[in-house]
């Protein structure tokens, strides 16, 4: 059974931790990118590391399946292949500066992965959730353990390495996974997909563990090679060992550049050292003449202690003889001071009353003020009840300007007829003064006919007919025109009746109109009341505020003034009984009365300075002499702990 790993088979992999890719090539000509890794430091170190994950690598998928079965985190060339990624990620880092220090660590590349491949969130929220981890390292160092159990430890990498301008932010132009060598590296990791491991990541102190590859595995005698090669391969090749002698000197010198960047750590340390030490000597030496000057002052303060003594003895020899003579003025004085003690008790019995009378009066105007909340609150309920009413007048108020509007178009509609129908009485009028005036004329007519009757009977028969004919036609239209007038004075009657009732209604909404004025009126002057209240009430409220404040920054002086009183007297103690017990002195601890043995080891006390074991000084505080926290033993770290506490508002 053979399977394939960018190239790699199951069948080669005693040859493969001899052979390893070479600045020169199988024909001894050397490639362009081995020149310019030869005149390149970096190009170097990215040589050096990508030899250093093959190897890793496929020692790892090797021993693995040798092994037979899944991997535990004790297993030695799983915690080198994490070593090696680990430098491989670390390589090209930028350094990002914080408020405190420089940070430099791989966990922001790996955040990432979240974002761009969205299956990582599960890594990512189980590194956060783990509660041994502190530092970022710690948190990457967790990361890489969890995706090699997932076995997706190359995908995740792949998506990184895609995305190269969020990698940027990260990782200088010259870095591993800038480069093609992170791309071979992740091609590599493909193969780590056959291995099962079972890794405890919570019991693992991955916050503090020292990431140096150990070469002594990769290193081979030739003797070695040549018998892994004579037994594979019955005709070993001399490339085959030259590229393993090369491969080994490679390895040799990124050993030898981790020890000079190691040695270069290591004597930066050295000089902050020094330097914190001469401080320390500085500090020594003020405190030594600070003691010199207190044991001087101590001297002084003595024998000033002894003439006052003197002084003292003679001041109460003196003050014998005076008080005989105040004794006796102090009898005859004391019968005044009776009467003056009587009166003051009066004087206090009415201060009291009046106390009690303020103090009623205040309860009275507690209550009142309850009173006026409780109006307040009944004022708002109203306001917001007629509120509610007015917007319900504005709508009727609204329904009724369109009756209004709808009426005022049926007056004018109205109007215009009264203005057809007077014109048409107008013209019957004209009419019937036409008809009356041809009327006296056929009267006249008569007149004239019955004189002229006798002289022309015959012409007067005939024009009587045709005036009967025409009055009949004439009084058969007058007929018409009458019963045409009762219908129209009908219709004027109607109007004007309608009319009167428009007008009834426009006075009653004039009278609601009035009516809603006068109670908006009284709304306004009602609001401006409440207003006036609430003004007071926040003038009241802001002098109780006031009171309050000036309360609690009275008592934060107090306190205040209260801590530096104990901070002194404790300083003062500790100045005059803290005493640095020597080892030798003690053989018990204080606490458990237990002796102490080589497995039992002392510890002394910051605070108090006695000797204890561990059990008893395992906790750690800041203390005044020293801000960062300092081993304490229980019974100190119990009391300013307490003081702490108390402290706190």
């Amino acid at each position: 059974m053979t399977f394939q790993v960018w190239g790699w088979r199951k069948e080669d992999a005693p040859r493969v931790l001899a052979w390893v890719p070479d600045a020169r090539g199988v024909s001894g000509e050397a490639p362009p990118c081995a020149a310019r890794a030869m005149k390149d430091p970096i190009a170097v170190e990215r040589a050096n590391l990508l030899n250093m994950a093959k190897l890793s690598i496929k020692g790892l998928i090797e021993s693995a399946l040798s092994f037979g079965r899944t991997l535990d985190s004790d297993y030695p060339p799983l915690q080198q292949f994490f070593v090696v990624m680990e430098h491989c990620l670390k390589h090209g880092l930028k350094v990002r500066k914080s408020f405190l220090s420089y940070n430099k660590t791989i966990w922001g590349p790996l955040e990432l992965v979240e974002k761009l491949y969205p299956e990582a969130e599960e890594i990512g929220a189980s590194v956060r959730d783990l509660p041994g981890l502190k530092t970022p390292l710690g948190r990457a160092r967790a990361w890489l353990r969890l995706a090699l159990m997932q076995k997706k430890m190359a995908d995740y990498l792949r998506c990184l390495i895609i995305q190269r301008d969020l990698l940027s932010e990260f990782y200088e132009y010259h870095a591993l996974m800038m480069e093609e060598e992170g791309t071979v590296i992740v091609g590599l990791l493909v193969g780590l997909n056959v291995i099962d491991a079972n890794l405890c990541v919570k019991g693992e102190d991955l916050d503090s563990q020292v990431g140096v590859i150990d070469f002594s595995m990769y290193l081979k005698n030739e003797e070695d090679i040549g018998n892994k090669e004579s037994t594979k391969y019955p005709f070993p090749s001399r490339n085959v060992q030259i590229a393993a002698i090369l491969d080994q000197k490679n390895y040799v010198e990124e050993l030898n550049r981790q020890l000079n960047s190691t040695v270069s750590s290591l004597h930066s340390r050295v000089d902050s050292l020094e330097k914190s030490n001469t401080k320390l000597i500085e500090e020594l030496a003020i405190a030594k003449n600070n003691i010199i000057k207190l044991q001087e002052e101590n001297h002084q303060l003595r024998n000033e202690n002894k003439l006052i003594l003197m002084k003292t003895q003679q001041h109460l020899e003196v003050t014998k003889v005076d008080t005989e003579t105040e004794l006796q003025t102090y009898k005859h004085s004391r019968q005044g001071l009776d009467e003056m003690y009587n009166d003051a008790r009066r004087q206090l019995r009415d201060e009291s009353q009046l106390r009690q009378d303020v103090e009623n009066e205040l309860s009275v105007q507690v209550s009142m003020k309850h009173e006026i909340e409780l109006a307040m609150k009944l004022l708002e309920k109203d306001i917001h009840e007629k509120q509610d009413t007015l917007i319900g007048l504005r709508q009727q108020l609204e329904e009724v300007k369109a009756i209004n509007i709808e009426m005022y178009q049926k007056l004018q509609g109205s109007e215009d007829g009264l203005k057809e129908k007077n014109e048409i009485i107008a013209r019957l009028e004209e009419k019937t003064n036409k008809l009356t005036t041809a009327m006296r004329q056929l009267e006249q007519r008569l007149q004239q006919a019955e004189k002229a009757q006798v002289e022309a009977e015959d012409e007067d028969e005939k024009y009587r007919q045709e005036c009967f004919s025409k009055s009949d036609s004439l009084q058969k239209q007058i007929s018409q025109k009458e019963k045409q007038l009762v219908q129209l004075e009908t219709d004027l009657k109607i109007e004007k009746e309608w009319r009167q009732t428009l007008q009834e209604d426009l006075q009653k909404e004039k009278d609601t109109l009035s009516h809603l004025r006068h109670e908006t009126q009284q709304i306004i002057s009602l609001k401006k009341e409440f207003l006036n209240l609430q003004d007071e009430n926040q003038q009241l409220k802001k002098i109780y505020h006031e009171q309050e404040q000036a309360l609690q920054e009275l008592g934060n002086k107090l306190s205040e003034s209260k801590l530096k009183i104990e901070d002194i007297k404790e300083a003062n103690k500790a100045m005059q009984g803290q005493v640095w017990l020597k080892d030798k002195e003690a053989t018990h601890c204080k606490l458990c009365e237990k002796e102490f043995s080589l497995s039992k080891r002392k510890h002394h006390c910051r605070n108090c300075g006695e000797i204890f074991c561990n059990a008893c000084s395992d906790n750690e505080l800041p203390l005044p002499s020293s801000p960062k926290p300092v081993r304490v033993c229980d019974s100190c770290h119990a009391l300013l702990i307490q003081r702490c506490s108390s402290n706190l508002p």
